[in-house]
């Protein structure tokens, strides 16, 4: 039974039908038609049921694509990682242990965004005396990338609207993903 889970759209995964029938997923919540709207669930996106209960929401057929959830968790992976690349041209985001802690510090931190391989302790170095500032996790080769370098472990996001984006994108990622990333405690986020 897919679930009949109740949410802010923010924390749900939009998809809509394109003329030729097929569901694409609207992770931007921006494409033109009748939204359909499922939580952000590996489960629920590899439901065998899930193309009957697109074409009743529909109310035509759909063609759904092969690989949904692998789909959908690039789309939402390219999300995070465009997040990240717009706050680093804005300014908003830094990189690097020293300039990442100085931000902390200071209290001018709205996410902390960290390698998925980095060292806990060090994490927790870093952390110190701010373990209510967020964090969230990625593969360091997309880290180093956002920021033109060969190798990333740390980054900050200031506060705002673009730091709640990317814990919502986040969130979406990590329900959506076979497995989950780990938290900063070895648990997922």
């Amino acid at each position: 039974m897919l679930s009949r889970r109740h949410d802010h759209p923010e924390n749900m995964l939009r998809f809509v039908v394109a003329p030729g029938g097929d569901i694409v997923p609207d992770l931007a919540a921006r494409l033109p038609g009748r939204g359909m709207w499922l939580c952000a669930d590996r489960e629920v996106l590899g439901n065998p049921q899930l193309s009957r209960v697109f074409a009743r929401g529909a109310r035509r057929q759909v063609k759904l694509p092969e690989h949904l959830p692998n789909l959908v968790t690039e789309g939402l992976a390219k999300r995070l990682q465009d997040g990240i690349s717009l706050g680093r041209r804005a300014g908003e985001a830094v990189c690097g242990f020293q300039k990442c802690r100085e931000r902390i510090a200071s209290g001018q931190v709205g996410v902390v965004i960290c390698a998925a391989d980095a060292s806990r302790d060090e994490l927790s170095r870093l952390m110190s005396g701010h373990r209510d500032v967020p964090v969230i996790q990625l593969e360091s080769r997309v880290l180093a990338s956002v920021f033109g370098r060969d190798h990333a472990v740390y980054a900050v996001m200031a506060p705002g609207a673009l730091a709640r984006r990317l814990i919502t994108e986040y969130k979406r990622l990590t329900g959506v993903i076979e497995g989950s990333l780990p938290g900063p405690q070895g648990t997922g986020q």
